[in-house]
């Protein structure tokens, strides 16, 4: 059992819903956000993802863009993403990386698995990246011996959720609509959604798109293993008037949402 895992079953045992949270290497600096995500896991996040900048992100909303344009500008590297893994997983909070794929291809497959598993990352979310193209990753990654997170959404038929499941060996992510980061409510599709994939696998569900508020994150925890925040989380850095400020901002977030996913 990955830590991952092991994270999920500690919910559990909790009757709670883990709480997942994202943000995106390199911003406001690299050592702001190890900073910021410290603050996340120290103010009851379970589980982070850690965004890799990329310069066409198909699946971000104009907030998260913001961010990742930021940091782009600040020169962040995929060596910075991964160090920030490392800085990250110092915490014990089993950490991923969520990224497009063509920054994976680029710096090359077996190498970005093997690094980041050296870095102590336990995982990668890849939104963008199908089954079908998927071989030289799943190889990469079990040889690396890292989980393999990917997305089903509302529209996805029952023998494409079959065929995600399949492939995943983390968590399969359930994104709550067909659409981009930072919407201000979940799907009422998201609860289906859930229920369609809970048979055809025995991995946690975790559903993203929509959380930003704690009553968001109760609701959500009803249904689904896991509550995945991102773009709430990127709001209290980007709107903070001093680096200092965001990071007490997303710590009093983390807060407000782990007893969000911790209520009966």
């Amino acid at each position: 059992m990955s830590s991952l895992h092991e994270a999920f079953a500690a919910a559990k045992a909790e009757d709670r819903a883990a709480l997942v949270g994202y943000l995106p290497a390199g911003f406001p600096t690299v050592d702001g956000a190890v900073d910021a995500i410290r603050v996340m896991v120290e103010n009851g996040v379970d589980i982070v993802e850690i965004g890799l900048p990329y310069s066409d992100p198909l699946m971000d909303g104009p907030t998260i863009q913001a961010a990742v344009d930021a940091a782009l500008r600040g020169g962040v590297t995929t060596k910075d993403v991964l160090a920030t893994a490392e800085a990250v997983a110092r915490t014990g909070a089993p950490t991923l990386v969520m990224t497009y794929w063509n920054p994976v291809e680029r710096y090359g497959t077996e190498r970005f698995a093997r690094d980041l598993a050296s870095a102590g990352g336990i995982g990668v979310i890849t939104p963008d990246l199908t089954p079908e193209e998927a071989g030289p990753w799943i190889e990469a990654s079990d040889v690396a011996g890292i989980d393999r997170v990917f997305l089903v959404a509302p529209s996805s038929s029952d023998e494409r959720i079959d065929v995600v499941c399949g492939i995943t060996t983390g968590f399969v992510y359930a994104a709550s609509l067909m659409g981009v980061t930072g919407v201000k409510s979940v799907s009422s599709a998201a609860p289906e959604l859930v229920a369609r994939t809970r048979p055809r696998t025995p991995l946690p569900v975790a559903v993203g798109l929509g959380v930003s508020t704690a009553d968001q994150a109760a609701d959500v925890a009803q249904y689904a293993d896991g509550v995945i925040v991102g773009s709430a989380f990127v709001k209290q850095l980007l709107e903070a008037p001093t680096p200092a400020e965001g990071v007490a901002a997303v710590g009093r977030l983390a807060a407000e949402l782990a007893e969000g996913v911790r209520r009966r």
